[in-house]
């Protein structure tokens, strides 16, 4: 019977920790949707950034820059959270972007903590 019970034991043990490991990995803030949308090409330059993750986010220790094609940055308003949404980071443009390529860079925190980051690029067509 203690056999038995031992190797219950282990087995809930080990599917507790299981289960432990896949909420962590759940948690994580991924981008889910960005605006304008990763390769895309935009006849109009955006006047925001609209980018929205799976998890609510800490926006003291979340932020996006925007550069273009040559490595330049380029000047952003501030970060905010959208007021819909605590998953939801809203960057509004300080001037309007000229044709090109821009590559977005992004970085969230959760409000669980968990940090991740990326990037994406897309295109404003010449007009």
């Amino acid at each position: 019977m203690s056999v038995l019970s031992t190797g219950f034991k282990t087995a809930v043990i080990a599917a507790l920790l299981s289960f432990s490991m896949m909420e962590n990995a759940l948690a994580h803030a991924h981008l889910k949707v960005e605006v304008p949308a990763h390769d895309t090409v935009v006849a109009t330059a955006p006047a925001t950034l609209r980018l929205e993750f799976s998890e609510a986010l800490e926006l003291a220790f979340s932020g996006v820059a925007l550069s273009d094609a040559k490595g330049n940055s380029i000047a952003t308003g501030a970060v905010s959270l959208a007021p819909e949404s605590n998953k939801t980071l809203l960057v509004p443009l300080s001037g309007h972007l000229a044709a090109g390529v821009y590559t977005v860079s992004w970085h969230a925190l959760s409000r669980d903590g968990h940090k991740t980051k990326g990037r994406y690029s897309f295109t404003v067509q010449p007009g």
